[in-house]
């Protein structure tokens, strides 16, 4: 098993802004940075998620976080700019973004796919992702070290049949992190890497296979040392990487 022991203060002073940050993965790793001494700006679509996560932070006595909603799916680059500006004012820099929200919506093969949903999932899985961390890289650029993160998934990676605009679009962001890490490499102190998180115990999952038993699934909680250690300083090295869950523990 992937044995990192992060220490307790392994976030401390660091501004991280996680999307999808209401349910799921986002919200335990939101908390999970909180708990590691990390600013984190909470974004999501659904406020009252939001809300929850934030007591949740508060209540085990994070530092205090911050809140924006945003709908990716009707986000346009402005309100990206907008959340830039934003940021910049409040914290002045940015250490840690990580990708998390993404939407399935539906399998199905290409020949039935519906143009309205294809543009749907890839303007929230990969043209979200873009024009965010576009606005947000000055601020990125301000960190001693930052750390940029995209969620993957193994579809992403190597095709399966009727995962449609879902695939594609994880495709998509496993080539914006390679040409990202490549044009910061050398010229700035951010590192970009792609983490496929696995089967893990999320709406996304059970939207995409009914009949499993949930409790089958690991939680979003044993794929936190991974995500804390990319998050962290101690993985200043790593860059360019598409990282799975399955085979950094394979390899421990």
């Amino acid at each position: 098993m992937f044995s990192y022991q992060p220490p307790e203060d392994l976030l401390a002073d660091r501004t991280i802004l996680v999307t999808g940050a209401g349910d799921g993965i986002g919200r335990v790793a939101a908390q999970t940075f909180a708990a590691h001494g990390a600013t984190v700006i909470l974004l999501g679509r659904t406020l009252a998620k939001l809300e929850s996560v934030y007591d949740a932070i508060e209540d085990a006595g994070g530092k205090q976080p911050a809140i924006y909603p945003m709908n990716l799916e009707g986000a346009t680059e402005h309100n990206y700019l907008e959340l830039a500006k934003t940021l910049e004012k409040e914290f002045g820099s940015l250490e840690g973004l990580l990708h998390n929200a993404a939407q399935l919506r539906l399998l199905s093969r290409i020949d039935d796919y519906d143009a309205q949903t294809w543009f749907q999932v890839m303007q929230v899985n990969l043209n979200a992702p873009f024009m965010l961390t576009q606005a947000c890289l000055p601020l990125l650029r301000r960190a001693e070290d930052a750390s940029l993160l995209f969620t993957s998934d193994s579809v992403g990676r190597e095709a399966k049949a009727y995962w449609g605009a879902y695939a594609v679009s994880k495709f998509g962001l496993e080539g914006l992190m390679q040409v990202l890490a490549e044009e910061t490499r050398g010229s700035s102190a951010i590192r970009v890497n792609s983490i496929d998180p696995g089967p893990t115990r999320t709406n996304l999952r059970a939207h995409a296979y009914p009949g499993e038993d949930p409790s089958t699934v690991k939680l979003p909680e044993a794929l936190m040392p991974i995500y804390l250690w990319l998050m962290g300083p101690d993985s200043i090295d790593t860059s360019g990487q598409g990282l799975s869950f399955d085979t950094l523990n394979a390899e421990e």
